[in-house]
């Protein structure tokens, strides 16, 4: 049986979740950061040292099949009250570019789920000729989770196509909002969604675009915090919350200022716990349970 969201929530019914899955995009962070490009057992070594630190505090960890996650599974590095998640996403990314289009990676979807409380998918949604295909990727994807018996965890990231850039008709608020209109109502366990205003909003500006979009979703929801700035995702999460939102599921908010630092573990302790407990904070007191979505 389908586990429920109790799986990698907090006793509160309140999300808060660490993402761990970059790959091409964490080892261009590693390079920009003025660390070079890093080989795989420095990602590795990186994700691990994220994990140990920040997985205890976390309801849920988000991790790719590629760098690590036997060890972080088989290691026992995450006690029983975080659920492991797994990508299970197959990235089309140039070097050092976005993510462009996503697949199912078929090799995740046949994985040994043991231990594995839920798997993700990312999709890339743009007005173009592929919308269809790619609603119909993520009801296979839906589908795929709850065949092999894990929780699903759908993660739209919306993108602009170049006629809207060029007509300046481009709205990325107006995009989260149709998008979760279209995709959230298709029965994934839960629904991962940016931010809106980029967390740039006043604390009005932003609880009142929050409202909207929680108006547009069916379903327990948690935001991400891509193309949110690190100081601005706590009053984001904030909004959020008070708008419905069962919590979080982030990454580079906590740690995307520790990439290339010579002692991540030292590093993450000094700046990303405490980050991470303030968030904690927020969901247990704000976050609707996920069970009253």
């Amino acid at each position: 049986m389908t586990p429920s969201l109790d799986a990698i929530a907090r006793p509160s019914g309140g999300l808060a979740m660490v993402a761990m899955d970059q790959r091409e995009s964490l080892r261009d962070m590693f390079d920009k950061a003025g660390a070079g490009r890093p080989a795989d057992d420095v990602l590795v070594e990186f994700k691990l040292a994220v994990a140990q630190t920040l997985g205890p505090m976390a309801s849920g960890f988000l991790l790719d099949r590629h760098y690590g996650f036997d060890l972080v599974r088989d290691g026992g590095l995450l006690p029983p009250s975080t659920g492991l998640i797994l990508a299970a996403d197959d990235l089309t990314q140039d070097d050092g570019g976005p993510v462009e289009e996503t697949g199912l990676d078929r090799t995740a979807l046949g994985f040994d789920l043991s231990g594995v409380s839920a798997l993700k998918l990312l999709i890339i949604w743009r007005r173009d000729s592929l919308r269809e295909k790619r609603v119909q990727l993520a009801r296979d994807f839906i589908a795929a989770a709850r065949e092999r018996g894990v929780l699903s965890v759908l993660e739209p990231v919306v993108r602009a196509t170049p006629g809207e850039l060029g007509s300046g008709t481009w709205n990325a608020d107006e995009a989260i909002r149709e998008a979760a209109l279209e995709l959230s109502p298709l029965g994934a366990s839960l629904y991962k969604v940016q931010v809106p205003l980029g967390g740039a909003g006043s604390a009005g500006e932003q609880r009142t675009a929050s409202e909207s979009l929680a108006a547009t979703i069916t379903g327990p929801w948690v935001v991400l915090s891509q193309g949110v700035a690190r100081e601005r995702f706590l009053d984001a999460v904030l909004a959020a919350c008070r708008a419905g939102a069962s919590g979080f599921l982030a990454g580079r908010a906590l740690w995307s200022d520790v990439v290339g630092s010579p002692n991540p573990a030292e590093r993450l302790r000094e700046v990303s716990v405490p980050r991470m407990t303030a968030l904690l904070d927020v969901v247990d007191r704000e976050a609707r349970p996920w069970s009253q979505a």
